[in-house]
């Protein structure tokens, strides 16, 4: 029996277990892959508040050190289901099976793909969702990244510091992102803007050689050949496992106030999985920091 079980070791999973922790509860965390979720493969944070710059990677085996040298248990195991019986609830994974009092659920999100053919087959293979983790692999290559956002953007910026040609493809005429990162790219002479087109076709072999894009006004096709496409296209949150539980809205996301509390009684969320308009590394942090101190405060109630 534990106080708090939290799912997903992320920033938002790390952070609630440090608050549970310093709260004098028991914690057991559960994480499917690795901790420090997607923060992890970023090369320099620069925007969190009190470190001037920090990377992924050595911002998360901090966060992780400190919580487990409070008294953290991880556990690498997949949740697969949560029942709740009054005040026990009960994490099911393939494994086991665990009690406790309160669960965060702090399951993150993850990239969104584009759902054509062929994606998930070339995956590893010219098909990557994460330019600092591959883009030195395709160094004085050309590439394409898809997407309009920020994300997409700072793609774009990264890959043409290393590839000979960058393709920017997104659906509209206007981006979503930042307009100083899209000025940044309209001075780039290897990025070439591929605007009101959608990427209908993955080509090649073994590995990608080709993409298809379709401009969506005049409905005609034309092949861009690269070695590499970049998919930015958002992401979506990873909130399967709690679908029958815990109310969502119609992307999936956790439905949850600044609180981090659910619909269901002694159960929280955290972190870029729940309902919220802004997704940083501090939202993540900051969120785990108010479910934990909400999960003590029901165990003292109940």
């Amino acid at each position: 029996m534990y106080d708090i079980i939290i799912v997903g070791a992320g920033p938002a999973g790390l952070s609630a277990a440090v608050y549970g922790l310093r709260a004098g509860k028991s914690v057991l965390l559960l994480e499917k892959e690795s901790y420090g979720g997607q923060i992890i493969n970023t090369p320099e944070i620069e925007n969190y508040p009190g470190i001037k710059k920090i990377s992924g990677y050595e911002f998360a085996e901090n966060l992780y050190q400190q919580a487990v040298d409070l008294g953290a248990k991880l556990l690498y195991e997949a949740v697969t289901a949560i029942e709740t019986e009054k005040e026990i609830k009960k994490v099911l994974t393939a494994e086991n099976e665990y009690l406790c009092k309160a669960v965060i659920l702090a399951t993150g999100a993850r990239h969104r793909r584009l759902g054509i053919e062929r994606e998930e087959e070339f995956a590893g293979r010219g098909v990557s969702y994460c330019a600092t983790c591959d883009g030195m692999f395709f160094k004085g290559k050309d590439v394409a990244v898809a997407g309009g956002g920020n994300t997409a953007l700072q793609d774009a910026l990264f890959l043409s510091n290393y590839c000979k040609k960058v393709y920017l493809i997104h659906r509209r005429e206007e981006f979503r992102g930042e307009k100083r990162l899209a000025d940044a790219l309209r001075e780039k002479e290897n990025v070439e803007f591929v605007l009101n087109c959608q990427v209908t076709a993955l080509n090649g072999e073994n590995t990608l050689t080709s993409v298809t894009v379709r401009d969506k006004n005049t409905e005609k096709e034309k092949e861009l050949f690269v070695n590499g496409i970049f998919i930015a296209v958002g992401q979506e949150p990873q909130s399967q496992i709690v679908q029958n539980l815990i109310d969502t809205d119609k992307g999936g996301y956790i439905i949850s106030g600044e609180d981090c509390d659910t619909n269901c009684s002694g159960v929280f969320t955290a972190g870029d999985c729940r309902t919220k308009s802004i997704r940083q590394l501090a939202t993540a942090v900051s969120d785990g920091a108010v479910a934990a101190l909400k999960a003590c405060e029901y165990m003292e109630t109940c």
